[in-house]
């Protein structure tokens, strides 16, 4: 008897070391409760079990330590002292003439708008409106911000604490005086600025067909060849929208009715919040330190990449640092603080090379960056910004010089090839962010940053040598169409078609913050199946779980030879669980595997990549397959209890859809209502 019990034993002991085998690393993690000190040389404030910390945090690109009243929860600026960039003037106006223009101008605007102008349409009206403020912009630039606050106040088109927030001097304002001067106001880029202030205006432009004659400088290969494997697979960490948030008051309210939670109120003590914030995070929050810093220690042991610090081949950050905070309370300083802070996190748990690219919150204002082709000063305002990362990048030795010299010129995007000979090329995507308002200048150039036209050379330059290719973003190019204007993307789309599959084997996203995918098809997406996928879009999971979210990351198993991914990992961690963590700090976890969760539905072969055939026939399963269209959208949310449930023909529908469309213009196409969990659908069943 006792032999057999020691019999059963053993095999129960292998059975359970085989479940471990089959994953990367280790299940989960749970993360010691005490802060990690030596990740920052010297603090403000401390850590402690009910106080974030105040890092003493020194810039070595712009050798400063920022003011713990930048990111002091009850001392947060309202207002920065950034430089304001306005067009230059047409006429030098005294400001007596400059308030009597203006003045007239609201009045014809207001007449427009009340129909004593003989307009049928709001969209005609809308673009003579911009007809009038373009002339003031022109001539009295300086004057156009707060006429645009005191226009919006007195029509009712926002809230007046709104319209200060979009429009004022510091904010948003100049950036719009900058597009009423520039714009050609009465064609395309005036109804895409009518369009994007209120779909009832204009209606949404349709897409321009793209003339792709003389597009490419070599014509595809008829008879293009693909690497083989090696067989040799390396783990690739892929992480995305930390939005550390230094500002996060512990105790505070999480569960606020109105903008970003966990903050500290003058108005409302913290013995007054119905839901106190946690040390580590919540719902409706970004991510403090303590969770920011969790996730990486999880990182090494998940994945099974090292002791403490991850040794992963390489990784790989799609954007955003910065946290959602109101434009009034953003600044440069703000913006170079937490890529500074970030990046330093990352090299003291990440030891190998991070290729990062910038979110749309990675700016200031946030969302916006500006064209070298704007005039004068206007070309360069973002600089700064390509500077500072650039040389952060070099100095965490992510980067050579040379490397970066080239990053700083080019919006803080680069190409270059990894250690294992993969080339790397990254986008600024805010060129195609339909809330970066200065695309509006010029909108019929599908590519007014240039930056399309610099990866279409490097696409060549590595086709003519045999390079294989990964592309990485931040903002989607596609899925459901609400994030990136149509011109833009559609130009990429036959970017990726031209070089795809033999020198693109992937492309990476960020910016929802969910666990989705995007696929690519030949003919512009014009004839989808499994023999005209091309190449697949991997949508990277946040470490922050606003909104809604579980907080995660991912991990890729990917072959040296053709830089495919053989599987993907993802981890998370259970944000529900933050508020009755008492001895313990919260526990990271694996989440799937990419391919144990879809290969046995369609009978993937175990020696095949999971490429752009691979996710076409998955979503062949899921017109058929009800269960994995749920499983799918558990996984969107990172398993979290916030995600609504995808139960209704229509969402099965969309989320096919929305898998299949790698552009804009493909993904307006799909119903609509059914792409982010992070709240309730409001798309109707059939």
């Amino acid at each position: 008897m006792a032999k057999l019990f020691f019999t059963v034993a053993l095999l129960l002991s292998l059975s359970n070391i085989s479940i471990q085998q089959d994953l990367p690393g280790a299940a989960s993690f749970v993360v010691p409760t005490a802060f990690p000190t030596l990740v920052f040389s010297s603090y403000y404030v401390r850590p402690a079990p009910t106080v974030e910390p105040q890092p003493a945090l020194y810039d070595p690109v712009l050798n400063i330590t920022y003011p713990l009243n930048l990111t002091d929860p009850k001392t947060i600026p309202s207002a920065s002292n950034d430089p304001i960039y306005y067009p230059e003037a047409i006429a030098s106006l005294t400001n007596a003439t400059s308030e009597a223009v203006v003045k007239a101008a609201l009045a014809e605007i207001k007449s427009i708008i009340s129909d004593n102008g003989g307009l049928s349409s709001n969209c005609s009206k809308c673009v003579a409106a911009l007809s009038v403020g373009k002339l003031v912009a022109q001539m009295a630039p300086s004057y156009i911000p707060n006429a645009l606050v005191s226009l919006c106040q007195s029509t009712g088109f926002a809230s007046n604490t709104s319209c200060v927030t979009s429009y004022a001097t510091g904010n948003f304002g100049a950036i719009w005086t900058q597009i009423l001067a520039l714009a050609d106001v009465t064609g395309l880029d005036g109804r895409y600025i009518c369009n994007s202030l209120s779909g009832t205006f204009c209606p949404a432009p349709t897409l321009t067909a793209l003339n792709t004659t003389t597009l490419f400088p070599k014509p595809k290969p008829a008879n293009y060849s693909s690497p083989k494997a090696s067989g040799k697979r390396v783990k690739v960490l892929h992480l995305s929208d930390f939005h550390l948030d230094p500002r996060y008051e512990v105790a505070s309210e999480a569960n606020c009715t109105s903008g970003l939670c966990c903050r500290y109120s003058k108005s409302a003590s913290t013995s007054q919040a119905v839901f106190p914030a946690p040390l580590y995070g919540a719902f409706k929050c970004d991510t403090p330190y303590y969770l920011g810093l969790a996730a990486l220690q999880s990182i090494a042991s998940l994945t099974g990449t090292g002791n403490g610090t991850s040794d992963a081949a390489w990784t790989i950050y799609t954007g955003d640092l910065v946290s959602h905070d109101p434009e009034n309370e953003m600044s440069r300083d703000y913006v170079e603080y937490t890529e500074t802070s970030i990046y330093g996190m990352f090299k003291s748990y990440l030891k190998g090379p991070v290729f990062p690219v910038l979110g749309n919150h990675d700016s200031s204002p946030e969302n916006i960056d500006a064209p070298h082709s704007l005039p004068g000063p206007l070309g360069q305002q973002f600089s700064w910004n390509y500077h500072h990362v650039s040389a952060l990048w070099q100095h965490n030795n992510w980067m050579s010089a040379s490397d970066a010299a080239k990053a700083e010129t080019h919006y803080a995007a680069y190409s270059v090839k990894n250690h294992y000979g993969l080339r790397i090329i990254t986008l600024n995507t805010d060129f195609w962010y339909r809330t970066n308002y200065l695309n509006f200048i010029n909108i019929t150039d599908p590519d007014v940053s240039g930056g399309l036209h610099f990866m279409i050379n490097e696409l060549q330059a590595a086709e003519d040598a045999g390079e294989r290719v990964w592309i990485i973003g931040h903002v989607l190019s596609g899925w459901d169409g609400s994030n990136p204007l149509l011109g833009p993307t559609d130009l990429f789309y036959q970017i990726i078609d031209r070089y795809s599959p033999h020198v693109i084997a992937n492309t990476f996203w960020g910016h929802t913050h969910e666990d989705q995918v995007m696929i690519y098809y030949a003919n512009n997406g014009t004839v989808q199946n499994s023999s005209t996928a091309l190449t697949p879009g991997w949508i990277g999971p946040s470490v922050t779980p606003l909104t809604n979210l579980n907080s995660g990351f991912r991990m890729y198993e990917v072959d040296t030879g053709t830089f495919e991914v053989y599987d993907a990992y993802t981890f998370y961690s259970d944000v529900n669980a933050y508020s009755s963590l008492d001895s313990t700090g919260p526990t990271y976890k694996f989440e799937y595997s990419t391919r144990e969760a879809y290969a046995p539905q369609i009978d993937w072969p175990s020696s095949a990549p999971l490429n752009a055939t691979f996710w076409h026939k998955v979503t062949e399963a899921m017109e058929t397959n009800r269960s994995l269209v749920e499983q799918f959208n558990t996984y969107q949310g990172k398993s979290s209890v916030k995600s609504p449930n995808c139960t209704s023909d229509a969402c099965a529908q969309a989320k096919v859809c929305y898998i299949r469309s790698g552009s804009a213009a493909l993904g307006k196409a799909c119903p609509q209502g059914f792409a982010s969990v992070q709240s309730p659908y409001t798309g109707k069943n059939f």
